[in-house]
């Protein structure tokens, strides 16, 4: 009901002002939202801010539209308090099961993430990419869009040259039970060993990239098979962590539909390209780029950039948005790629950009083999958890304990990395990741466990009557949270800021907690007991959908 009611206070202070922005803020401790449209209005009319505050809440309370909502003014601020209707409906609201799901839209909506290369497995470095990309799905879809989460698949560049020469020439036998991650990087790693100790076989390399860009059958096949095998462990991984996939998009595929031709065709014909014998390149020092635009090599073949550029004309024909998941490493390039699609008068994507996650233990490269694989990290945190949860329920058996388990792994994993904004660089923190005190996700899980509980035994005591007479400071705090939860998904919709969902789940467990201490509900009487009963599924399924959303299982028992 929040973005119900703020539409009406939105409408009710344009009649009032005669403004279209009519500068609403949140109202902090005083208010549900409060206004700052005095301030505008006094540099036109050159009088009081204080004033001419006043005079709003007059006719605003005169209007028949404010029903139900309490208008004031402090000094120049025009505070809203919404009333005991919109926290009844707001209730009743988010005891439904589709609750925070909004309209059905029909722009299509295609998010890219992930897409690391296929030269071994995820590590901690891929998964906060993983994560974001995945929950940004999850919430477009809970915002009512058709949303196609997609790969892009690399099968053809210099890394994957390295594995295809590995796997060629050093005939491994995959080990029983070895993803197919696993067995692709040791090709990887020591495919890159001996080319720093043997650097006349650099050459080889080159070769190969020559005859897949010509189409060679064998060397396509030999790319192909490497890559498909690495992306089989790549998916387990991905589904380990309640991540899918609609699609994988090969970057070969742009090479050999002649897609990538012509938009280097139409690039050749631009005044700021710039050619070095077979070499290619876009001058974008105009734009405020400091270095080169490289679209062909040297020797004729193409690079990345030029199947990149191909991809995302491609996405544009798919779709209506087309946002991309971008590393802190490739803000430079997700930017010349902005630019130079701008610059042919074709739209560039949206990109969201975010600084890494590490853990303590250090830093990680796959080339060297020193590295953190992300199944590894989810293996670590799980049996961590296992040990949390065999201390708290040792009564559960070895199974139940190892589903939970699981789920609390997963969940503290995705938590700990969305909880932080994407600008800001974080590392991963084992202790609190796993808080069951603390704001984390198996804080919110459990939140959400004891909510059911509460409703188990009611149920077992004989059920409720659904009561919305609420009155206690306690209640109204988490039940205007409750309300909302539909305009957090439109607000990181608009700002594709995911963290802000977490921010919001933290605090409704936080003020669920609050409210569960200070308010007795099960020995509590009458309309009262039924009212926080009520609550309390309402609390329990806006926890339920927004995990959900976070690809956190809600549990019901820990």
């Amino acid at each position: 009901m929040y973005r119900e009611y703020l539409a009406k206070t939105t409408e009710l202070l344009r009649e009032a002002t005669g403004l279209e922005d009519v500068l609403i803020t949140d109202g902090g401790d005083h208010a549900d939202v409060a206004s700052t449209a005095a301030f505008a209005l006094a540099k036109q009319e050159k009088k009081n801010p204080a004033l001419i505050a006043k005079d709003i809440v007059e006719k605003i309370s005169a209007n028949p539209k404010s029903a139900g909502i309490e208008v004031s003014c402090k000094g120049p601020y025009i505070n809203f308090v919404f009333g005991a209707d919109y926290v009844a409906e707001s209730v009743a609201a988010a005891r439904k099961e589709t609750y925070g799901q909004l309209p059905e839209k029909t722009e299509k909506v295609i998010i890219e993430h992930t897409s690391a290369n296929p030269n071994g497995p995820l590590h901690v470095g891929h998964i906060r990419n993983t994560v974001i990309g995945d929950t940004l799905v999850r919430v477009f879809r809970k915002a009512g869009y058709p949303v196609e989460a997609q790969y892009y698949l690399n099968d053809m560049g210099r890394q994957i040259a390295i594995v295809a020469w590995g796997v060629k020439n050093l005939h491994y036998e995959r080990e029983e039970g070895e993803k197919g991650d696993e067995f692709i990087v040791r090709h990887y790693v020591e495919a890159n060993k001996i080319a720093k100790e043997k650097p006349e076989i650099e050459p080889e390399f080159d070769l190969m990239m020559e005859k897949i860009e010509a189409g060679d059958e064998e060397t396509v096949k030999l790319f192909h098979d490497s890559v498909d095998i690495c992306a089989e462990g790549i998916k387990e991984t991905l589904a380990s962590m309640n991540v899918h996939h609609d699609r994988f998009v090969r970057e070969t595929t742009f090479l050999w539909d002649g897609s990538m031709a012509e938009v280097l065709g139409r690039i050749e014909k631009m005044p700021d390209t710039q050619f070095d014998g077979k070499m290619m390149y876009l001058d974008l020092s105009k734009q405020g780029f400091g270095n080169r635009y490289v679209l062909r090599r040297s020797n004729g073949t193409s690079v990345y950039a030029a199947r990149d550029l191909a991809f995302h004309l491609w996405k544009n024909t798919q779709c209506d948005r087309s946002i991309d998941v971008l590393g802190a490493d490739h803000k430079l390039i997700g930017s010349q790629l902005q630019t130079t699609l701008s610059l042919i008068g074709e739209r560039p994507p949206e990109i969201v950009n975010f600084e890494f996650v590490s853990l303590p233990e250090g830093s990680m490269t796959t080339r060297g083999g020193v590295f953190i694989t992300a199944d590894e990290l989810i293996a670590e945190t799980k049996k961590r958890a296992l040990e949390e949860v065999t201390v708290r329920r040792p009564e559960l058996s070895a199974e139940e304990r190892e589903k939970i388990a699981n789920a609390v792994a997963v969940g503290a994993v995705r938590y700990d990395i969305v909880k932080v904004s994407a600008e800001k660089s974080t590392v991963f923190d084992w202790k609190e990741a796993l808080d069951f005190e603390r704001q984390s996700a198996p804080y919110a899980q459990y939140a959400h466990a004891r909510a059911c509980s509460i409703l188990e035994k009611a149920k077992e005591e004989g059920g409720f009557a659904e009561c919305y007479e609420f009155s206690d400071s306690y209640e109204i705090a988490l039940a205007k949270h409750i309300a909302q939860f539909p305009y957090v998904i439109e607000k990181v919709v608009v700002e594709l800021r995911p963290h802000l969902l977490a921010t919001y789940v933290r605090d409704l467990a936080d003020l669920f907690n609050s409210f569960y201490r200070f308010d007795p509900v099960l020995k509590a009487e009458g309309k009262v007991r039924d009212a926080r009963l009520t609550l309390v599924d309402a609390c329990r399924n806006t926890l339920h959908q927004a995990l959900d959303v976070l690809g956190i299982e809600a549990l019901e028992s820990m």
